[in-house]
């Protein structure tokens, strides 16, 4: 099952339901994917299959609506799963760090930022070196008296509803100073996450994981038309249900939760740059078009727009290192 949202421009009011074919089916009103999502994929499936069964004529026909960004996410988990990633992400700096191996690693990205597949990217204007990361990101589900909670890999993958394609766009300039006062990339990245075009149900990619529990989907980068890069999902370090399991620990994961697998390897510029040393392929710029494709799930499709004006913050002042306000008055 394909979930979705879209806009019919006919009417311009937004929906939520599956594709089925070339067409979008609306679910009933009070039923929209968080509520999929909450229901779990087994009940997800039956109410799938009733709309579908019940599918009118003039179900408007995909290419025909706007496609929104298929969920509002929870939250936004970015994994970095790809040792080939790493490798060309470090090449400059020794290497991939011995801890990269010993358990998954993620950081938290903005769930307000998040685009749709068509939609414009606006770069931050501080930026040169704007560049696409291409990912698959799980979508959590609920599991029926099961709490998503301190779970053990075997126990997290029924949590795993489905999957869809991520962007993570990155602004490498702003990243790198940001990360150099070990606050990871915050800026450099929380300004356009793209999720789409679908959620693809996990039963529909099933016969497609390994005996060691692997996804093995083909996927492809474009810049303007031109493929500059390939990889197969199964090369992660870890699966997902190991990326859902370590999400859990001490905490918990909910439905509407994505967890991103981290860049494919080759799977943007700056491993490329990493690798050559040099900016070829040259950053992203206005006009540039995006294109990444996964087997069975798609492909999103975005265009560069030029950067909004932004206020000016001044720079840190220096500051006494007075304790009271007492001890500050008393200073010359």
């Amino acid at each position: 099952m394909r979930l979705a949202r879209w806009v019919d421009p006919g009417d311009g009011i937004a929906r939520e339901g599956i594709l089925v074919g070339d067409r979008a089916v609306a679910l009933p009103l009070g039923i929209g994917v968080a509520q999929l999502l909450e229901a779990g994929l087994d009940r997800a499936l039956e109410i799938g299959a009733e709309v579908e069964a019940g599918m009118p004529d003039d179900a408007p026909r995909v290419a025909d609506v706007r496609l929104l960004a298929p969920l509002r996410p929870a939250t936004i988990r970015d994994f970095v799963t790809f040792e080939e990633h790493v490798e060309g992400m470090t090449a400059a700096h020794g290497g991939v760090p011995a801890e990269w191996y010993e358990l998954p690693t993620f950081y938290f990205t903005n769930p307000h930022s998040v685009l749709a597949t068509g939609d414009v990217v606006i770069p931050p204007a501080a930026t040169q070196r704007l560049d696409f990361e291409l990912e698959i990101a799980a979508v959590i589900g609920g599991v029926p008296g099961r709490d998503g909670t301190h779970l053990a890999p075997e126990e997290a993958a029924p949590h795993v509803f489905g999957y869809t394609i991520m962007n993570d766009w990155s602004a490498r300039d702003v990243q790198n100073r940001e990360m150099a006062v070990r606050l990871g990339p915050c800026k450099g990245k929380d300004f356009a996450t793209t999720l789409g075009p679908v959620i693809v149900t996990a039963d529909e990619v099933a016969d497609l994981v390994d005996a060691d529990g692997f996804l093995q989907l083909e996927l492809e980068m474009l810049v303007n038309g031109v493929s500059v890069g390939t990889d197969l999902l199964g090369n992660m370090g870890w699966t997902f249900p190991e990326l859902v399991a370590y999400a859990s620990r001490d905490t918990r994961v909910v439905p509407g939760d994505v967890l991103g697998s981290g860049t494919a390897g080759r799977g943007c510029l700056a491993e490329l740059w990493g690798r050559s040393g040099g900016f070829t392929p040259p950053p992203l710029g206005a006009g540039d078009e995006v294109v990444l494709r996964a087997e069975r799930l798609g492909e999103v499709r975005n265009v560069i727009g030029e950067p909004r004006p932004t206020p000016h913050i001044p720079p840190a002042r220096p500051r006494s290192r007075a304790r009271t306000r007492a001890e500050l008055a008393a200073r010359p």
